[in-house]
């Protein structure tokens, strides 16, 4: 039988890939075109890529108790990370520098989901 901390590692990973599929899902019915899911970067990772109105927007889902606990999750180490990724996947898919880039969080909690534009640069 697997330790218990093995099974809420498992659980908490299972919670977190449904709360990046509600997002993405939320993000497409608002008019966001899905590029990429779980971008895995040297030294980061982007949940979800997205394009809307030329805008490339990297987001950031984050599943908590509450919609400010999200929200409150990304850190400036978590944020840099991303940014590291996000010019890992420019560099990998080949994509002009000069498209507006932004970074958006979607907070999701048990009550609801909140979409942060421009939450971090």
């Amino acid at each position: 039988m697997p330790a218990p901390s093995s099974s809420r590692r498992r659980s908490a990973e299972k919670a977190g890939r449904l709360a990046e599929t509600l997002a993405a899902l939320f993000l497409v019915a608002k008019g966001y075109r899905l590029l990429a899911q779980r971008f895995v970067a040297r030294g980061g990772e982007i949940d979800l890529v997205t394009r809307k109105a030329g805008t490339l927007v990297f987001v950031e889902v984050k599943l908590r108790r509450t919609l400010e606990e999200a929200r409150l999750a990304v850190t400036p180490r978590n944020a840099a990370r991303i940014r590291a990724a996000a010019d890992a996947y420019l560099a990998r898919k080949a994509l002009r520098t000069d498209l507006p880039l932004r970074y958006d969080i979607v907070a999701v909690s048990p009550r609801g989901i909140r979409h942060i534009r421009d939450a971090f640069r």
